[in-house]
Parts: structure tokens; sequence; C-alpha cells
């Protein structure tokens, strides 16, 4: 396949460049390269001749039509969104204006290339969304596809927002659509100002790792590699129209968590008191959810995938990989916000 992927030079995104041209397809990487991106991210792949680059942003329409004439995608990934919660405490109209209007533009240029070329039913347009959309848990229960929307951050708003364009473009318009909506996301090439890079590098540089509030949120952690792979298995082989959840199967505590990534930095970078002596609980966030976890039964079932790293085996693999890649993320420590308290409204 020829894939459309935005946002990737991103995160997931990113992630999912690099498995995309590792099983042979062409990539199309359209990124507007904004404070979280990072072409080094894709720096593996950045040479093989299925890989192409495009800066442009999604909410230049203009842009948008042009490189779907240019390079004729048989689907697109969008990943491309503001993400940071707190961020979006801060100064919600960027999340609305990337994650809605954007969205909005995606759908829109997508609509008027499909039509051009026939309406073809192979075509997909797959967004991908945030188990953030459900809202907060208490202490049990799971989040199905069925749950109602029930988001509590600008950010979560704006995500379902843009789960409802997508689908909404579907019914009136036939565009063919499959969503997912994941657990959060760890491992490599994780932008500093999320919780584990957090953790990691304030433990690395004698700074007090910070907890919100107690640390009894609990949230159900995916190693981004096996999202990737749970995102080209949809893409590929999800049923048109069908939202699935896309869960690590790892739930945990953030203070658990933290404590974890102490006990393994201990282990590989030790000295002479334990990394945990750091951990300061501060002020919470505002709104901040108590709960997610992800019922994956429709993706196990339909689909057949599951996650393959465990939380204890992908966090290891994570703390190594930031011991072993500072010259990644040294240089991002110096953009905009990074290292500050951001969210408390």
């Amino acid at each position: 396949m020829k894939i459309l992927v935005t946002g990737g030079a991103g995160f997931i995104g990113s992630a999912v460049v690099r498995l995309a041209v590792a099983r042979g397809h062409e990539v199309v990487n359209l990124d507007a390269l904004t404070y979280a991106a990072c072409l080094e991210n894709v720096a593996p792949v950045a040479d093989d001749p299925a890989y192409q680059f495009v800066k442009a942003d999604i909410r230049d329409r203009a842009a948008l039509d042009t490189v779907f004439a240019t390079h004729k995608p048989d689907a697109v990934m969008h990943l491309a969104a503001e993400s940071h919660v707190d961020r979006s405490i801060d100064g919600p109209g960027a999340f609305i204006e990337t994650n809605v209007t954007g969205t909005y533009n995606m759908l829109e240029a997508a609509r008027a290339y499909w039509q051009a070329q026939d309406a073809p039913d192979s075509f997909r347009f797959h967004h991908i969304s945030t188990d953030e959309v459900y809202g907060t848990l208490g202490a049990t229960g799971l989040f199905t596809e069925e749950t109602p929307y029930a988001p509590n951050s600008p950010y979560a708003a704006s995500k379902a927002a843009s789960d409802h364009l997508v689908r909404a473009w579907g019914e009136t318009y036939g565009l063919p659509f499959v969503i997912t909506n994941c657990s959060n996301n760890y491992g490599p090439y994780h932008f500093p100002e999320k919780l584990i890079p957090v953790v990691i590098l304030n433990a690395l540089a004698g700074r007090p790792i910070p907890v919100y509030g107690q640390g009894l949120n609990v949230r159900d952690w995916l190693y981004v590699e096996d999202h990737a792979d749970a995102l080209l298995c949809v893409l590929q082989t999800g049923t048109k129209g069908r939202t699935y959840n896309v869960g690590g199967e790892n739930e945990a505590r953030n203070i658990d968590l933290v404590t974890t990534l102490c006990g393994i930095l201990d282990e590989l970078r030790p000295k002479e008191q334990p990394y945990a002596k750091q951990i300061t609980f501060v002020a919470d966030r505002p709104g901040h959810d108590l709960r997610y976890a992800i019922d994956p039964t429709r993706l196990r079932e339909e689909l057949g995938w599951r996650p393959s790293v465990t939380l204890e085996e992908g966090l290891a693999r994570t703390v190594r990989w930031y011991l072993d890649n500072e010259s990644w993320w040294r240089p991002l420590l110096a953009r905009d916000g990074v290292g500050t308290r951001l969210g408390t409204g």
C-alpha cells in the first residue's frame, strides 16, 4: 500500500512510519514539525526509497489537496494532533484548530481525492484517537467501543469531536473509514514532557520526580511498537466503518509505575541514594481522570491482535533506550514548555 501518515514525525506516528516501511509499504509522512515533532524519529528509514517526507500543516487545506494529488495514497493514517493534556488546559485554542479543524480539512481533502478516483471501496481513512474520549472510570469496569463519550479535558473533547467528524463523513458521504482509540502509549522517542520520560530524565538529572496528587490515577499502558502493529492490522484487516479499542492490558497506578521506573534505574544506572527518594507529590491536574482501562475483546476476537510486550519488559526497554540515546533527548529539553509545570489551571 501507499500510506499517507499525518504526524509521522511525532511519537506514535514515527513508530507507524518505521514499521510500515519495514513491512514493504510506501509511506508519505506529512508533518508540520511543531514543537513535539522530531525528524530524528524517522532517521532509520529516511533514506529508504519507499519513504517520502512532506512538510505541511493539516490546517492548510490547499496544501493537503496538493499532497493527495501528488502522491495518490491508497490509505490515510491520521495521527497529527496536539496531544498533551496539560497544554490543552493552558491553551485549548490550538487543540481545536489542529484536532478539530485540521481533521475536518483532512476529511474534506480525502473525500475530494477519493471521489476523483471514482470512490474505490478499498480506500481507507484511518483515524487514530484516544481512550480519553470516554472520560473516566471508577475502580472497576472497562471502556468498550460502545461506551458513551464523556471527555473531561480540552484535549479529550477535541479528540471526541474529531472522532464524530470522521464517523459523520463516513455515514453522510460514504468515505471508507476505521477509527481506533488507544490507551496510554510509552516507549522509544517519547517526547520528554510526558510522564515516563519526565520520570527518567528528572531522575537522571537529580531533580524532583513530580507525581500528581497521590499518584493513584490508573492508566492502561501500551508499548508504542505494539500500538503501531495494531494500527497496521486495523488498517489492513479492520471492517469498514468500525471502531476498535487498542489497549496494552497493562493497568498500573501512576505511583507504582514511577516506583518501578526508579527501580529499573537503580539497577541500570545506580547511584548512592535510590531514585525513589526523588519522588515528590505535587498539586493535581484540574479534571484529572481517575482511571482508564480498555476491553480489547473486539480487536482480539475479530482481528486476532493482542499486545506482545508486558509492562515490565516495555519499561525496561524504554529506560535502556533513554540511557543509550541522550543525543536524541538532550536537545529537546530546550523546547518551549519542556521541564515547566503546565496545566495548573
